[in-house]
């Protein structure tokens, strides 16, 4: 993931100050998810990988799959990317160039694993604590994962709080195992 990550960041980087400077965050945003959806369909990476089609067709393929979703700049950013086989990147950029809009916006998202699903009550305590801990706008994903069996993991940006049960039955088979 690293290595995605790597290749993936100038063309984040640049989409997005091309987007900054244009005050198009929203709009690359839409087309920077529907190009992810693409690359993630079935049945995406054997057309995009097909050995007779140049790389200009698979741009043109997989621009008119986006269809109205991509504008001029975004079918632009197709044909870079078909130039240099990097179509599998698109996710990561998504995800990086998702990163970099939430900084700008002085937002974070913060990601909530629980073994319930949580009250709207709980979600708001949550965000207001971790919104005064980084000083930040706080945006919540929350996902469900029965395997916790109770308490909750919250990550947010470097931040990690694992006050899970699972968490500390292990951190208690640690401490008994020495």
């Amino acid at each position: 993931m690293s290595d995605l990550t790597t290749a993936a960041r100038p063309y984040a980087r640049a989409v997005f100050e091309m987007a900054q400077e244009a005050g198009k965050l929203t709009e690359w945003s839409a087309q920077l998810a529907a190009m992810s959806a693409v690359v993630a369909a079935d049945g995406s990476s054997a057309l995009l990988a097909h050995p007779r089609m140049t790389k200009e067709q698979k741009a043109t393929v997989f621009g008119e799959i986006a269809g109205d979703a991509l504008d001029e700049q975004g079918r632009n950013l197709l044909k870079a990317l078909a130039e240099n086989d990097r179509f599998s990147l698109l996710p990561e950029i998504s995800t990086l160039f998702e990163q970099m809009k939430a900084e700008a916006e002085g937002a974070i998202e913060a990601e909530i694993i629980s073994a319930r699903k949580m009250s709207d009550d709980q979600q708001q305590t949550i965000a207001a604590a971790l919104q005064k801990r980084l000083g930040r706008e706080i945006k919540l994903v929350t996902t469900v994962d029965p395997s916790l069996m109770g308490g909750a993991i919250i990550r947010a940006g470097d931040l990690v709080i694992d006050g899970s049960i699972q968490s500390r039955l292990k951190d208690m088979k640690a401490a008994l195992a020495r």
